[in-house]
């Protein structure tokens, strides 16, 4: 039973950092999760893949000129929606923004993950004596710039998406 004299205990209000109704953008910490993520699952690929298979895996040039072309759709859909929101002062559909706006944290931790998983793999071939380390290390550090690419255009979006101030729609 409890005393009648105590009140009942009411939870405290937790501080709100941006207005009901508004999204905040995504932090650095599920950023920096997914690059260490990816650092260790890269890193830890070579050997997985030498004992499974008998070798290593060659990164293609192919897989950074994706990356690369994802990178600049990606940052053109940022230009066109920054263009319309905060230079036209348009205003863009519920769904659209919301659908570009979960399309660019998609990218952003993406990005991260995968641009770690390349950097992962090419400082596991430092000091290796393989013939083809060092074109390993090479194609993919290229392939880690083009999702890195993803990442800042994928923050870029997500800046693009963002209602200005001074606009009277919520």
């Amino acid at each position: 039973m409890r005393d009648s004299s105590e009140p009942p205990e009411a939870p405290e209000p937790e501080p709100e950092s941006t207005p009901p109704g508004r999204l905040a953008p995504l932090g650095p910490g599920p950023v920096v999760a997914a690059i260490v993520l990816g650092l260790a699952g890269g890193w830890a690929w070579h050997p997985v893949a030498e004992q499974m298979s008998g070798t290593a895996p060659v990164v293609g040039w192919t897989q950074g000129a994706v990356l690369f072309f994802v990178t600049a759709i990606l940052g053109g859909l940022a230009l066109v929606t920054w263009r319309a929101v905060h230079v036209r002062r348009e205003h863009l559909e519920a769904r659209r923004a919301v659908n570009r706006l979960v399309l660019a944290r998609a990218c952003m931790l993406v990005g991260a993950l995968v641009a770690g998983c390349y950097v992962g793999y090419a400082v596991s071939w430092l000091g290796s004596p393989a013939e083809l380390a060092q074109t390993r290390m090479v194609r993919s550090l290229v392939a880690a710039a083009g999702a890195a690419g993803i990442l800042i255009t994928g923050k870029l979006l997500e800046r693009a998406c963002r209602v200005p101030k001074s606009d009277p729609h919520p």
